[in-house]
Order: C-alpha cells, then structure tokens, then sequence
C-alpha cells in the first residue's frame, strides 16, 4: 500500500511504508511525544547505556566464546516488537513544497480532511504497530506534531495533496 504526495509541489513522490521498519529515520511511538526535558533525560539514558555496552563488548571479546549475538537479537526484538512512527517532514523536504503552498488535503478511505501546511511539516506517521504494519484503515495514522490528536488520529491516508 503506497501513499502520493502531490500538489503543490516540485517533485509529486510516491511513499512506501511498508519498507519504513528498515529505514533509521523512524522514531518509537513513545518517543515521538514526550517532551524536550524528557528527551533529555532520555538521551543521557541512552548515553549510559551506550556506555555500559561499550563496557561489555569489550569485556566480552576477552571471554570464550563471545556473546555478542545476544545484543544484537535483543535489538532485533525491538524493531519486530515496536511501534513506530516516521516524521514526514523528511520527504516534505524531497518534494520540496512551493512557496505559495495555502493548505493540504488529505484523501482517507473515510473522506477528506483538511489540514494546515504547519500541521503536515510537524506531523508523524504511524506506519507499525507491534512490528507490523498496519493493515485496517492503513497504510498510516497521521499523529499532529504538538499529539493534539493522539485519541482520533487521521487513519486510513491514501493521498496527501499539497494546494
């Protein structure tokens, strides 16, 4: 399931989100709505963790036999197992947006919505859930950047057109 992007825009492109779970842009659902401090917060988290794996890995290399495969399945698990988002500012910045773009609209499988071009550059597509993509009123739920709609995302987008 493909979604276009065109309009008002350069370069009309075609998104697929079904190869998004590979891509290293796509961010965990969690994260995409905590707070600046929180990031923080869980940046210096990530740092530490880092750290100790760091740590370990050289640790490991001095023991017979290695256990490195250990970490790696561990990450696997959370890519298979997690749900995650892509900011659409990213292929925003590809179709390159005209200047006098006023507005956006989105076609759903429900109908119509309209949106602001603001909303659309700070907007998250929910493209898998526990690993898998997502089947009914898929391909994507746009999420608003600020998570104002976190209860009644827009679901089931099928073209995202640039006036």
């Amino acid at each position: 399931m493909i979604i276009q992007l065109t309009g008002n825009v350069q370069h009309p492109i075609t998104l697929d989100p079904t190869v998004w779970i590979f891509d290293d842009r796509k961010v965990s659902f969690e994260e995409a709505f905590t707070s600046a401090s929180e990031q923080e917060n869980n940046d210096e988290d990530d740092i530490r963790k880092a750290s100790q794996i760091w740590d370990r890995e050289v640790y490991q290399q001095k023991l017979n036999p290695p256990i490195n495969k250990s970490i790696s399945t561990f990450e696997k698990k959370q890519i298979l197992d997690g749900t995650f988002v892509m900011p659409i500012h990213h292929f925003l910045g590809n179709a390159q947006l005209h200047d006098n773009a006023s507005g956006v609209t989105l076609e759903t499988i429900n109908g119509k919505h309209s949106i602001t071009v603001d909303q659309l550059q700070n907007a998250q597509l929910l493209f898998a859930v526990d690993g898998k993509p997502i089947q009914e009123e898929g391909p994507v739920h746009i999420y608003f950047g600020d998570g104002s709609n976190q209860e009644q995302p827009i679901k089931g987008v099928k073209k995202i057109i640039v006036e």
